[in-house]
Protein backbone atom coordinates (compact mmCIF):
# COMPACT_ATOMS: atom_id res chain seq x y z
CA UNK A 1 0.00 0.00 0.00
CA UNK A 2 2.66 2.41 1.06
CA UNK A 3 4.25 2.05 -2.74
CA UNK A 4 0.87 2.63 -4.50
CA UNK A 5 0.89 5.58 -2.53
CA UNK A 6 4.25 6.62 -3.26
CA UNK A 7 3.73 6.14 -6.62
CA UNK A 8 0.39 8.14 -6.68
CA UNK A 9 1.96 10.77 -4.68
CA UNK A 10 5.10 11.34 -7.53
CA UNK A 11 2.47 11.29 -10.57
CA UNK A 12 0.29 14.21 -8.31
CA UNK A 13 2.95 16.13 -8.34
CA UNK A 14 4.82 15.31 -11.99
CA UNK A 15 3.17 17.47 -14.77
CA UNK A 16 -0.03 18.61 -13.33
CA UNK A 17 0.43 22.52 -14.30
CA UNK A 18 0.45 23.27 -10.38
CA UNK A 19 3.06 23.43 -8.22
CA UNK A 20 3.55 20.09 -5.99
CA UNK A 21 0.48 18.60 -8.12
CA UNK A 22 -2.19 21.15 -6.68
CA UNK A 23 -4.70 19.91 -8.75
CA UNK A 24 -4.61 16.21 -7.87
CA UNK A 25 -3.48 16.75 -3.86
CA UNK A 26 -7.00 19.09 -3.55
CA UNK A 27 -8.54 15.53 -3.35
CA UNK A 28 -6.29 13.81 -1.54
CA UNK A 29 -7.24 12.81 2.43
CA UNK A 30 -4.46 13.31 5.46
CA UNK A 31 -3.01 9.37 4.53
CA UNK A 32 -2.21 10.66 1.02
CA UNK A 33 -5.24 8.24 -0.22
CA UNK A 34 -7.71 9.77 -2.87
CA UNK A 35 -10.76 10.98 -1.31
CA UNK A 36 -13.37 9.39 -3.89
CA UNK A 37 -16.43 11.55 -1.92
CA UNK A 38 -14.48 14.33 -2.83
CA UNK A 39 -13.67 13.94 -6.38
CA UNK A 40 -17.45 12.66 -6.81
CA UNK A 41 -18.57 15.92 -5.27
CA UNK A 42 -16.37 18.14 -7.35
CA UNK A 43 -17.76 16.73 -10.70
CA UNK A 44 -21.17 16.68 -9.27
CA UNK A 45 -21.35 13.41 -9.40
CA UNK A 46 -22.95 10.03 -7.55
CA UNK A 47 -19.82 7.67 -6.69
CA UNK A 48 -22.22 5.58 -8.82
CA UNK A 49 -21.14 7.79 -12.13
CA UNK A 50 -17.74 8.15 -11.01
CA UNK A 51 -16.89 4.40 -10.61
CA UNK A 52 -18.01 4.07 -14.16
CA UNK A 53 -16.18 6.99 -15.06
CA UNK A 54 -13.00 5.14 -14.17
CA UNK A 55 -14.21 1.89 -14.94
CA UNK A 56 -14.28 0.47 -11.63
CA UNK A 57 -17.40 -1.21 -9.60
CA UNK A 58 -19.64 0.69 -8.02
CA UNK A 59 -18.98 -1.51 -4.71
CA UNK A 60 -15.08 -0.86 -5.15
CA UNK A 61 -15.99 2.86 -4.75
CA UNK A 62 -18.60 2.82 -2.11
CA UNK A 63 -17.00 0.48 0.50
CA UNK A 64 -15.01 2.25 2.46
CA UNK A 65 -12.32 -0.63 2.57
CA UNK A 66 -12.31 -1.19 -1.47
CA UNK A 67 -11.85 2.42 -2.28
CA UNK A 68 -8.53 2.18 -0.46
CA UNK A 69 -7.55 -0.95 -2.46
CA UNK A 70 -4.54 0.22 -4.56
CA UNK A 71 -6.53 -0.44 -8.20
CA UNK A 72 -9.32 1.95 -7.12
CA UNK A 73 -6.70 4.76 -5.59
CA UNK A 74 -4.54 4.23 -9.88
CA UNK A 75 -7.97 4.37 -11.60
CA UNK A 76 -9.38 7.61 -9.91
CA UNK A 77 -5.86 9.28 -9.61
CA UNK A 78 -5.53 8.61 -13.60
CA UNK A 79 -8.66 10.12 -14.09
CA UNK A 80 -7.74 13.25 -12.35
CA UNK A 81 -4.20 13.31 -14.10
CA UNK A 82 -5.75 13.32 -17.47
CA UNK A 83 -8.50 16.09 -16.36
CA UNK A 84 -5.53 18.44 -15.00
CA UNK A 85 -3.42 18.16 -18.33
CA UNK A 86 -6.27 19.14 -20.16
CA UNK A 87 -8.43 21.73 -17.81
CA UNK A 88 -6.47 24.89 -19.06
CA UNK A 89 -7.28 24.52 -22.79
CA UNK A 90 -10.49 22.66 -22.44
CA UNK A 91 -12.09 25.59 -20.52
CA UNK A 92 -12.11 24.50 -17.02
CA UNK A 93 -12.49 21.38 -15.06
CA UNK A 94 -15.86 20.82 -16.29
CA UNK A 95 -15.43 20.61 -19.42
CA UNK A 96 -11.96 18.91 -18.95
CA UNK A 97 -13.95 16.09 -17.12
CA UNK A 98 -16.94 16.33 -20.08
CA UNK A 99 -13.64 16.12 -23.03
CA UNK A 100 -12.57 13.11 -21.07
CA UNK A 101 -15.93 11.43 -20.99
CA UNK A 102 -17.37 11.35 -25.10
CA UNK A 103 -13.75 13.35 -26.83
CA UNK A 104 -13.01 10.20 -29.33
CA UNK A 105 -9.21 10.22 -30.08
CA UNK A 106 -8.59 9.82 -33.73
CA UNK A 107 -4.28 8.65 -32.95
CA UNK A 108 -5.66 6.61 -30.69
CA UNK A 109 -8.57 4.33 -32.82
CA UNK A 110 -11.14 6.59 -32.20
CA UNK A 111 -11.61 5.94 -28.07
CA UNK A 112 -12.42 8.64 -25.38
CA UNK A 113 -9.86 8.96 -22.77
CA UNK A 114 -12.45 7.94 -20.73
CA UNK A 115 -13.08 4.17 -22.60
CA UNK A 116 -8.63 3.95 -23.07
CA UNK A 117 -8.44 3.95 -18.88
CA UNK A 118 -11.21 1.74 -18.56
CA UNK A 119 -9.15 -0.73 -20.46
CA UNK A 120 -5.76 0.07 -18.93
CA UNK A 121 -4.60 2.17 -21.23
CA UNK A 122 -3.97 5.74 -19.44
CA UNK A 123 -0.26 5.70 -20.33
CA UNK A 124 -1.61 5.99 -23.99
CA UNK A 125 -3.56 9.10 -23.43
CA UNK A 126 -0.49 10.23 -21.04
CA UNK A 127 1.53 9.94 -24.24
CA UNK A 128 -0.78 11.59 -26.43
CA UNK A 129 -1.23 14.47 -24.34
CA UNK A 130 2.55 14.57 -23.94
CA UNK A 131 2.77 14.25 -27.76
CA UNK A 132 -0.09 17.03 -28.16
CA UNK A 133 2.47 19.18 -25.61
CA UNK A 134 5.43 19.10 -27.50
CA UNK A 135 3.27 20.69 -30.69
CA UNK A 136 2.96 17.46 -32.27
CA UNK A 137 -0.79 17.03 -34.58
CA UNK A 138 -3.76 15.39 -33.08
Amino acid sequence: MAQVQRKIASRSRAGTGETGGGFVARFMDKRGLVDVERVADAFRMTKGQLAETAGLGIATISKADRRTAPRAQTRVTEVLEIISRVRDWAGGETQAMAWYRSQPIPALDGRTPEALVKSGRAGAVRDYLDHLALGGFA
